[in-house]
């Protein structure tokens, strides 16, 4: 990213002509989240879900793979809004599972242990004080730390460490690096902050192009650790724009500034929020790529959408209130989520069933395509959440 080009909101009053949410609407999609999980819980008992589903349908998984904590995160955030023990019993016991997961390195030689270990045990600590949380969660930082590549400055996100084949980093990570802020604020060990802000660094300057789009991974060299270019493994082609990539760009911001407030990351939270948005086809829910529009029959990601409004609720309590972004923002937000309560969430199966329907996983691969998934369901949960009560964060 040399010099990054603010694309003005081509229609603006699209989105301010989105009504707020009422209580009432929140009210009644939260409530209507928890009947499913109740309904899911009988189905997995003490197992997981799997990371998206098949034919509409979760089947049970253990806690492998890279998406478990946001079954528990969404337990966790059943438990805030309910009060219901039964929830909190339930997460508990998955804390268990996670703390024996990092304990015997289970699948966790990756850098989405914050994806796995924020939701699901940062969250428990914050909540409940439970020790073996704090544990948990420090362990998996410690193992994230591994991860580092100071050639480059970059979490590297698969495979062997430093080898010249996966020497990249991928957009996801904005929403792994707040499991080292945490982790650097609950120890005092600056050196967990000074990764995270290395890599966020990193990230924002070579994995955003400069009409602010985003690549979804960008490679260096593993000797010199000099850039060599961006490339794709989820998105439609190296050069388009990967809509969950772009989602994790606006939430990873919203974070990362929650923490450092550096105040140039705001033009560069607008300039991708601004992409993003301009983008968003007529029923306010992202194509799964970004090139695509309502004319080219694609599938949806309602996940992206999800995690996009995740970051404006969050970025919005930074924008000032005269900015005349901040209602736009505002309400653009309450349209892309009203949107999902009203097309996305109706109940397809009688057996493990997704909050959120119409996602994708990856289209290349034909896995999850136009299927319900894991971290849409949560960012989905979150983003009801925070409309609800002033909500604490587990990132």
């Amino acid at each position: 990213m040399s010099q990054i080009n603010l694309e003005p909101l081509k229609d603006p009053q699209r989105f301010l002509d989105q009504q707020v949410l009422s209580e009432t609407e929140i009210d009644a999609a939260i409530a209507a989240v928890v009947a499913k999980v109740k309904h899911n819980i009988v189905k997995l008992g003490e197992t997981f879900p799997s990371s998206s589903t098949v034919n509409n349908a979760y089947v049970t998984t253990k806690n492998v793979e890279w998406t478990t904590g946001f079954w528990t995160g969404i337990l966790w955030l059943c438990y805030e809004v309910t009060g219901d023990d039964h929830f909190r019993h339930l997460a508990e016991k998955n804390v268990v599972s996670f703390k024996a997961r990092i304990d015997q390195e289970i699948d966790v030689d990756h850098h989405d242990l914050g994806f796995l270990y924020s939701p699901s045990c940062v969250s428990a600590y914050k909540l409940t004080g439970n020790p073996v949380a704090k544990a948990a969660a420090l362990e998996a930082a410690d193992k994230l730390m591994t991860r580092y590549n100071p050639k480059g400055q970059f979490i590297q996100a698969w495979g062997a460490q430093g080898s010249a084949d996966n020497y990249r980093l991928i957009v996801d990570a904005m929403l792994n690096i707040p499991l080292l802020f945490w982790a650097s604020e609950e120890t005092g060990d600056e050196k967990y902050r000074d990764v995270a802000t290395k890599h966020y660094a990193t990230t924002l300057k070579y994995a955003i192009r400069d009409d602010a789009s985003a690549f979804h991974t960008f490679y260096f060299d593993p000797v010199t650790g000099a850039p060599l270019g961006g490339k794709t493994r989820q998105g439609y082609s190296d050069d388009s724009s990967w809509a969950r990539g772009q989602a994790w760009l606006i939430y990873g911001i919203a974070l990362n500034y929650t923490r450092l407030r550096d105040d140039s990351d705001l033009p560069t939270y607008e300039a991708v929020t601004n992409y993003f948005l301009n983008r968003v086809p007529a029923d306010m829910v992202s194509y799964w790529d970004l090139i695509f529009g309502d004319q080219d029959w694609q599938s949806k990601d309602s996940s992206a959408t999800a995690i996009a409004v995740c970051g404006m609720q969050q970025m919005q309590r930074f924008i000032a209130a005269d900015d005349p972004l901040h209602d736009v923002y505002a309400h653009a937000a309450a349209g892309m989520l009203r949107s999902l309560i009203r097309n996305y969430t109706e109940a397809e199966t009688t057996g493990i069933t997704a909050l959120l329907n119409h996602g994708v996983y990856s289209w290349h691969s034909g896995r999850g395509v136009d299927e319900g998934n894991l971290w849409g369901d949560y960012f989905f949960l979150e983003a009801l959440v925070r409309y609800k009560k002033d909500w604490q964060m587990y990132w």
